[in-house]
C-alpha cells in the first residue's frame, strides 16, 4: 500500500485546521534538483492541517545532526495560494551542516518539526503598482514565492524580475521563470551572470548589477516597490546603488537574518551587592526548574543555565523559534518575530525579553 495514500486525503479547507507548530510536525513529500547543490524539499503537515502564511516568510527546521539538534532558517518558496503543502529550496554551501545533512538524509517520509512561518520581508506589507525583485543565487526563494502568488492571484502585476548568478546553469528555477514569463503579462525577466559556461551558450546580460545595468534591465526602477535578497555583500551593494541613484529608499526592503546593529549599552554596576537587588526569580513550569535571572539576561540565558531547553535559531528577536508563554512582566526588544496578537496572549521571545520581576516560563 502506498504510504501516502491515507484516508480522507481530499477534504476541504473548511474542514481542516490551520497548521500549528506547537502540535504538529512536517512530513517530507518531495525532493527534487533544481540546480548545482540546490534541492526543493516539499511538506505537507502529518496531521492533514492547511499553511497560512504570506509569501516570502520563512519556517526555522530542527535538523536531529547529532547529540543536539540544530536550527535552520530556510524561506520558503511555495506560495500560500496553495495551502496545502509548503516547500524551501536550499543551496548547499561549502562546510555547511544542517543544509549538507538535508541533502544526505531527508527523504519522503522524513519528520521534521518546524517552528513558524514568520518573518515580515513580504509584498503584502508593502501594496505597490509596480514591484522591482533583486536577488541573488538561493536570495530567490522568497521571490519565487510572491511571484508564484501573485501568478495565482494577480497575473497582471507589473513585475520586473532581476535574478543574478555566477553560471547560466546555476539560475535557480530558470525554466519556470521563463514559463511564467511566456503566461505573466507583466512580468519582465532578466538574467544577469557573471561567468559563461562550457555547458551551454550564453547570449544575454554579463557582469554585476550596477548603476549601468540596472536600468538596463528595469528602466523604471525609481517607481517601484523594490524586494532585495541575496548574500549580505550583495544586498549592501545594491541598497548602495540605489542610494546613489537618488531612489527612495522607504521602498526598498531586504531580507536579512544578521542581527541589526546594536548601540552599545552603558555599563552596569557588577558588585555582589548590586547583583543580588537585581536577579529575578524564574520558574521554568513544564520542567518544574526554578531559577535566578541575574540582571541583564535574558529569558533564554537563564534557561539554559538551569539546564532547560527553549528551541532558538536566530537569537535577536526575529525568527519567532524561541516563542514560550510568560507569566509576569518582561522587557521584549524584537525585531518582528512575535505578532501584536500573540504577545496579547501572553507569548515572549526568550532571546530578546528580560524580566522586570517575577515570572513563570512555560518550558
Amino acid at each position: 500500500m502506498n504510504a501516502f495514500a491515507a484516508p480522507n486525503l481530499y477534504r476541504h479547507l473548511d474542514e481542516m485546521a490551520p497548521w500549528n507548530d506547537r502540535l504538529q510536525v512536517l512530513e517530507c513529500i518531495g525532493v527534487s534538483d533544481e540546480a548545482p547543490d540546490v534541492k526543493t524539499f516539499t511538506f505537507r503537515s502529518d496531521n492533514q492541517t492547511w499553511f497560512r502564511y504570506q509569501p516570502g516568510q520563512f519556517v526555522t527546521l530542527e535538523l536531529p545532526v547529532g547529540d543536539e539538534a540544530v536550527m535552520r532558517t530556510y524561506t520558503l518558496s511555495s506560495s500560500p495560494s496553495r495551502p496545502f503543502s509548503i516547500a524551501v529550496t536550499v543551496k548547499a554551501q561549502p562546510g555547511s551542516v544542517g543544509t549538507r545533512w538535508m541533502f544526505d538524509t531527508v527523504r519522503p517520509g522524513t519528520l521534521l518539526k518546524a517552528y513558524g512561518p514568520a518573518g515580515d520581508f513580504t509584498l503584502h506589507r508593502h501594496p505597490a503598482a509596480k514591484y522591482l525583485f533583486i536577488s541573488a543565487g538561493s536570495g530567490v526563494t522568497p521571490m519565487m514565492s510572491m511571484l508564484r502568488w501573485l501568478n495565482d492571484c494577480a497575473p497582471w502585476t507589473d513585475i520586473a524580475f532581476v535574478n543574478c548568478a555566477r553560471r547560466p546553469e546555476e539560475i535557480i528555477f530558470r525554466k519556470e521563470l521563463e514559463l511564467l514569463g511566456s503566461r505573466m503579462p507583466g512580468l519582465s525577466l532578466g538574467f544577469l551572470i557573471e561567468e559563461r559556461s562550457s555547458r551551454e551558450s550564453w547570449f544575454g546580460h554579463m557582469g554585476r548589477i550596477d548603476a549601468v545595468r540596472l536600468p538596463l534591465l528595469s528602466p523604471d526602477f525609481r517607481e517601484r516597490e523594490v524586494f532585495c535578497c541575496g548574500p549580505e555583500p550583495f544586498m549592501q551593494a545594491v541598497r548602495s546603488m540605489l542610494e546613489n541613484a537618488g531612489f527612495d529608499m522607504d521602498r526598498y526592503h531586504q531580507e536579512s537574518f544578521s542581527a541589526p546593529a546594536r548601540e552599545d549599552a552603558p555599563a552596569t554596576d557588577t558588585s555582589s551587592d548590586a547583583t543580588a537587588e537585581a536577579s529575578t526569580p524564574i520558574v521554568f513550569s513544564f520542567s518544574g526548574t526554578a531559577a535566578t535571572c541575574l540582571s541583564g539576561q535574558t529569558v533564554l540565558q537563564t534557561a539554559r543555565s538551569a539546564g532547560v531547553r527553549i528551541a532558538a535559531a536566530c537569537e535577536f528577536g526575529l525568527c519567532g523559534t524561541c516563542k514560550v508563554k510568560c507569566d509576569g512582566p518582561v522587557d521584549m526588544q524584537h525585531n518582528g518575530g512575535i505578532l501584536d496578537d500573540e504577545i496579547a496572549e501572553g507569548y515572549i521571545l526568550a532571546c530578546c525579553s528580560r524580566p522586570l520581576g517575577p515570572v513563570r516560563i512555560e518550558a
